[in-house]
């Protein structure tokens, strides 16, 4: 999963990243409100981890705001040291999803930020795959088929696709993109190479009326693919 960590604390940081790292994900840290909200905006995670207590704005507000400007639905964990009744109240009834006070464990947290991710693919694990007829895809041969007929595909058109799939209904980034399929962050390889890639992705898959998917550009900001109608 790729989260997102708004965390002042930067020994708290270091541990929670430590924590999500080892566990395969990928961790994006900042340590204050108004740019973590920047971030969270013009990007896409599968989950925000928030604390209250960080500069120039609170962890509430980062939260309200970010529901307001949301083109979809991204998971939200409170990890914090607030710990009243009223203020977990407070976060939930914002949008929050889960919460937890500090301190915190490591197998708590996991088993959390496990849950969340099963949550946002509609109870699904992230790596789990959707109903996406009349494609099929076989992962222990890296192929996909359209109507029972093998589409030829490079390696990397491959992994868009079922990335694209996993992620059907979302929005995802490029740089998101650049990084789950090429290990790479958007300053370090130009994000035209996603367009690239997604134009013949679309091509070669058909995709479009006579499949009854979708594959739309979101202007500045990435892709979605979704079941048309």
């Amino acid at each position: 999963m790729r989260i997102a960590v708004l965390e002042d604390d930067l020994d708290q940081a270091r541990l929670i990243e430590g924590w999500l790292t080892s566990a395969g994900h990928q961790c994006h840290h900042m340590s204050d409100g108004k740019g973590f909200l920047r971030t969270a905006i013009r990007e896409s995670f599968d989950l925000l981890m928030l604390d209250w207590l960080v500069p120039d704005m609170p962890g509430i507000e980062v939260l309200r705001r970010y529901r307001e400007s949301e083109q979809g639905y991204t998971p939200v964990l409170f990890v914090t040291a607030k710990d009243r009744e009223a203020d977990i109240v407070e976060a939930l009834e914002a949008g929050a999803d889960d919460y937890m006070s500090k301190p915190i464990r490591e197998m708590e947290l996991q088993a959390r930020v496990a849950a969340l991710g099963r949550r946002a693919h509609g109870g699904r694990r992230p790596e789990e795959l959707p109903d996406i007829a009349p494609y099929k895809i076989d992962q222990a041969r890296d192929s996909i088929a359209l109507n029972e007929e093998i589409v030829e595909l490079t390696h990397r058109e491959y992994e868009l696709a079922v990335f694209l799939f996993r992620n059907a209904g979302r929005v995802v980034s490029r740089d998101h993109i650049l990084e789950a399929i090429w290990g790479m962050h958007g300053q370090q390889l130009n994000t035209r190479t996603v367009d690239t890639h997604v134009s013949r992705l679309r091509k070669k898959l058909c995709i479009g009326e006579e499949t009854g998917w979708k594959l739309t550009a979101i202007y500045q900001h990435g892709y979605r693919l979704e079941k048309s109608g």
